[in-house]
C-alpha cells in the first residue's frame, strides 16, 4: 500500500481554508471528506473527558475499590493513571500521524496489517457497545438516591439487587434512546451538549472535593492508612481487585481520535486533548477519592462499601446540596453515555468505509441532511439496549459488563501498542512531519521506545488482572458459573465470532466481483482504501 503524507504539505495553497486543507490531507489516507469539520479543541478534549467521565464511573465502582482495598486502594488510582498515560502517549503519537475515524482500527491496521486492524476493530466495537451499555444503567447509582419516583421497577434501588437491576435496565434503556436520537441527529448539537456537559462535570468535581474537605472527618493521612485490610485478608489480591475501579475509569481517551474527521486540525488538536483528557481526569478523579475517604462517616461500618459516594454526598453535604450535585453526577453519565455511543458509532463507519462489516453499505452511508452516519448511530443503540435487556432482573449485571468491556478495551489497545512497539524495536519507527500549524508532529523522540515498552507491559498485566476469574467480583450473588468466569467466554465468543465475520464478509467481498477467496487479499487492502 502506499503510504500516506506524514504531515500537512508544505505545497498547500494558502487560498485553502483549514478545513478544505484537512480534506485534502484526509484525501491522502484514500478517503474522501464526509463528516463535517464542526469539532473544536475544547470539543475534542470534552470527547475524551466524558468517555471516561470521572464522575460516572468513580460513583460506580467507588463501593467495589474500597470494599475490596480499603482506603488503600487509593495507591491503585496513580499505578493505573500512569500505565495508561504511557498508553494515551502512544496514541498521541499515532493520532497526530493517523488523523481518521476508528482510530484503533485504523492505526493497529497500519501497524500490524489489515487482519490484526480488523480484529482490533472488531474488538473495539464490541467493547463500545458493552461499555455504551455499562455507562447508560449507571443513572441507577445516581437517580434513585436523588428521588424515590426514579426508582420504577420495586421498591430496593440497590444495583446488586433484582428491583435495582431491572430498574437500572430501564433507565438505562429510556437514556440510550435520547442519546441515538441526539447522536443521529446533528455534530453541531451533540458536540455543543459534549462540551457543556464536561463543563459542568469539570465545576461539579471542584465542587464536590472542596464541600466534601470542607467536611473532613480524617486528614488526607487516611490514604496511608490499611484500613480494612489486614494479615487474614492479604494485601496484594485485594488491591489487584480494587485496581478494576480505576482500570474502568481511566478508559476511552482515545474516543478525541475517534472524531479526528470532524475535527478542526487534527494533526495539532487531538494528540495533546488524548493526554489532557487522561491527565484531567487523574487529577480530578485523584482529588475525589482522597475527598471521599476524609468525609466519610465512617471507614468501618459497610456502608461506604456498599452505598459509595452518593451515600458521602448525601450523608455529609445535608439532602438538598447532596442531592443537586448528584443531579450533576446524573448529567455526566448522560453525557458519558451520548460520548460512548458518538465513538462507536465513528469506529462502525471507518469499518464498513473500507468494506470490512456486515452490512456495510447501510453503515458507511452519512446523511446529507444531518451530516451524521445514521445507521452505524443506531447499530450500537440497538445493541445496547440487547444488552441490557437480556439480563433483566439480574443482580450481577453491573459487575459482569464492566468487567467484560474493560477487559476487551484493554485487549484492543494492545493491538495498538504491541504493534507499534515491534516497528520501533524493527528500526522503522515513525515518520516526521508538520501540523497544521507548521509545526512539527507530536512526537516521543529517544523515549519512545520506553514508553511504548512500558505501554505494553501495563497493558498484559492490566488484561490479565481484568480477565482472571473472581467469583467474589463477577458472580457475588452465586448466580451461575458463566458469571464467574463472564470475562473469558466473552473474549472467546468475540474472538471466535470475529473469526466468522472476517471470513464471512471477505466470501461475500470477493463473491461480488469475481474473485476467488483463495486468492484475495484481505478486503480492506484489495480495495486499496486507506494508506
Amino acid at each position: 500500500m502506499p503510504a500516506a503524507s506524514p504531515g500537512i504539505s508544505a505545497a498547500s495553497p494558502e487560498t485553502l481554508t483549514t478545513d478544505e486543507l484537512g480534506a485534502q490531507d484526509l484525501g491522502r489516507f484514500g478517503y474522501s471528506q464526509q463528516l463535517s469539520r464542526r469539532v473544536g479543541s475544547y470539543a475534542s478534549f470534552a470527547a475524551g473527558f466524558s468517555f471516561v467521565s470521572i464522575l460516572t464511573t468513580v460513583f460506580q465502582l467507588f463501593g467495589l475499590g474500597f470494599g475490596f482495598g480499603g482506603t488503600a486502594f487509593f495507591w491503585t488510582w496513580p499505578a493505573v493513571l500512569a500505565g495508561q498515560l504511557m498508553v494515551a502517549l502512544c496514541f498521541a503519537e499515532l493520532a497526530a500521524r493517523y488523523p481518521l475515524s476508528g482510530a484503533i482500527y485504523q492505526w493497529a491496521r497500519r501497524l500490524g496489517g489489515a487482519v490484526v486492524g480488523w480484529f482490533a476493530g472488531w474488538t473495539m466495537v464490541i467493547a463500545q457497545i458493552i461499555t455504551l451499555a455499562t455507562a447508560a444503567i449507571a443513572l441507577q447509582v445516581v437517580l434513585p438516591a436523588v428521588w424515590p419516583g426514579f426508582q420504577l421497577v420495586g421498591t430496593d434501588p440497590a444495583l446488586a439487587s433484582r428491583d435495582g437491576a431491572a430498574n437500572a435496565v430501564l433507565l438505562g434503556c429510556l437514556l440510550l434512546v435520547a442519546t441515538t436520537v441526539l447522536n443521529a441527529t446533528s455534530v453541531r448539537i451533540t458536540a455543543v451538549v459534549n462540551s457543556v456537559g464536561v463543563t459542568c462535570e469539570l465545576v461539579g468535581v471542584v465542587l464536590i472535593v472542596v464541600l466534601l474537605t470542607s467536611k473532613a472527618e480524617r486528614g488526607p493521612s487516611v490514604v496511608l492508612h490499611t484500613t480494612n485490610l489486614d494479615s487474614t485478608t492479604g494485601y496484594v489480591v485485594p488491591l489487584l481487585v480494587s485496581a478494576l475501579m480505576a482500570a474502568y475509569v481511566l478508559v476511552g481517551f482515545d474516543s478525541a481520535g475517534e472524531l479526528s474527521e470532524e475535527t478542526h486540525k487534527p494533526r495539532a488538536t487531538t494528540p495533546r486533548t488524548i493526554i489532557r483528557a487522561v491527565v484531567a481526569s487523574g487529577i480530578g478523579g485523584a482529588f475525589l477519592i482522597v475527598a471521599a475517604l476524609m468525609a466519610a462517616p465512617s471507614l468501618t461500618d459497610g456502608d461506604l462499601a456498599t452505598q459509595g459516594l452518593p451515600y458521602v454526598l448525601t450523608s455529609r453535604l445535608g439532602t438538598t446540596p447532596g442531592k443537586l450535585l448528584l443531579l450533576d453526577v446524573a448529567l455526566a453519565v448522560c453525557v458519558c453515555t451520548l460520548a460512548i455511543q458518538t465513538a462507536a458509532a465513528r469506529m462502525i463507519f471507518s469499518m464498513a468505509r473500507d468494506n470490512v462489516l456486515p452490512g456495510s453499505r447501510q453503515l458507511r452511508e452519512v446523511s446529507a441532511r444531518t451530516g451524521t452516519p445514521v445507521a452505524a448511530t443506531v447499530v450500537p443503540g440497538v445493541l445496547a439496549g440487547v444488552c441490557l435487556v437480556v439480563n433483566v432482573g439480574n443482580a450481577g449485571l453491573f459487575l459482569g459488563l464492566a468487567s467484560v468491556c474493560i477487559m476487551l478495551l484493554y485487549v484492543a489497545y494492545l493491538m495498538v501498542t504491541a504493534p507499534l512497539l515491534v516497528r520501533r524495536l524493527t528500526g522503522r519507527g515513525l515518520s516526521d512531519g508538520a501540523d497544521e500549524n507548521g509545526r512539527s508532529l507530536f512526537s516521543l523522540g529517544r523515549f519512545g521506545v520506553v514508553v511504548n515498552f512500558v505501554a505494553v507491559g501495563y497493558g498484559l498485566a492490566m488484561a490479565i488482572n481484568l480477565g482472571w476469574p473472581r467469583a467474589e467480583v463477577y458472580d457475588p450473588a452465586g448466580e451461575g458459573w458463566y458469571l464467574h468466569y463472564l470475562p473469558l467466554i466473552t473474549l472467546g465468543v468475540v474472538a471466535v465470532g470475529g473469526v466468522l465475520a472476517y471470513r464471512a464478509q471477505r466470501s461475500a467481498y470477493f463473491a461480488s466481483i469475481g474473485v476467488p477467496l483463495r486468492a484475495s487479499a484481505p478486503v480492506v487492502e484489495a480495495e486499496g482504501a486507506g494508506a
